[in-house]
């Protein structure tokens, strides 16, 4: 029996093969942190994504619809016994349960609704440089990451001294060193993190990831692999600008101590604030289905 009539519907044969394509693409971005993990490898860049957000590649690799569209002649599937989806209408499909999720992660979904609004509705900030990185190392012995600094340590430490730090992402601030928190424009914190978070931070774009990821079902396979491919590139202009030496791995630098680095990072800073705005929206869309 089809679905009934306004029901969204994918037969069989269209839905696998948009399985099977999400799975490929999602292969494909985890390709190289896969292997490296098989030869317990790090990449001070590339593996952020998968040791921060801590969200493995099975996660990206699983395929959802969407909310309310009914997957034909799949209840005879492993999909059929997953978490969040029940029978649909039509007899022999299944269908993400929306109302469940919904239902129990609620408050959560709330929390992310608001960050997504505010930062969708706040005018973009374009003066912060990337300094958020040089701020984690500003004056400190250890660093993140076990790679040399661009300038030495000296010479990081007066880049800082000669900017005014302007981040706005809470979770890039909680790393700053010690001796570079004060020299933040404002003094950030968890619970007002709506009221400061703003659509040109790389940070906040990064996140949408994170974001889709929360959201488990109701976002479409797509969607979620839009915003880790986002995150992916943000990440590569985050590390290039930062104060650390990436060439012998490939990473030409963004040098944002001189004009011309500058410029260069808020072109690719605004670039990429236009496309999270895309995908904020539509997470921001899916929420309020």
């Amino acid at each position: 029996m089809a679905a009934p009539a306004g029901v969204p519907a994918l037969g069989a044969a269209e839905w696998r093969a948009r399985e099977r394509a999400h799975e490929r693409r999602a292969d494909a971005l985890t390709a190289a942190h896969r292997e490296r993990a098989g030869r317990g490898e790090t990449h001070p860049v590339e593996d952020f994504l998968f040791t921060y957000y801590s969200y493995k590649p099975s996660v990206l690799r699983r395929w959802h619809p969407g909310e309310d569209t009914e997957l034909t002649d799949a209840a005879g599937t492993p999909r059929a016994t997953w978490k969040w989806y029940r029978p649909g209408l039509a007899t022999g499909s299944v269908v993400v349960d929306g109302a469940a999720f919904r239902a129990e992660r609620g408050h959560l979904i709330a929390n992310i609704a608001t960050i997504l609004r505010a930062t969708a509705d706040r005018a973009p900030g374009f003066g912060c440089f990337g300094l958020h990185e040089w701020a984690m190392v500003y004056r400190g012995r250890e660093h993140r990451h076990p790679v040399p600094l661009r300038l030495g340590a000296a010479a990081t430490d007066a880049v800082v001294e000669a900017h005014e730090l302007r981040c706005t992402h809470f979770d890039a601030f909680r790393f700053f060193t010690p001796e570079a928190v004060p020299r933040n424009r404002e003094a950030l914190a968890r619970d007002r993190q709506s009221e400061t978070e703003q659509s040109g931070c790389l940070h906040a774009g990064m996140d949408l990831y994170k974001w889709a990821v929360k959201l488990g079902p109701l976002v479409p396979g797509e969607v979620l692999l839009d915003a880790f491919a986002l995150a992916r590139e943000i990440r590569e202009l985050d590390m290039r600008a930062s104060p650390y030496d990436l060439r012998s791995i490939g990473y030409d630098p963004v040098p944002i101590e001189t004009p011309e680095g500058k410029a260069e990072y808020v072109r690719e800073q605004r670039g990429f604030a236009e496309r999270g705005q895309r995908l904020r929206r539509r997470l921001l869309a899916i929420i309020a289905d």
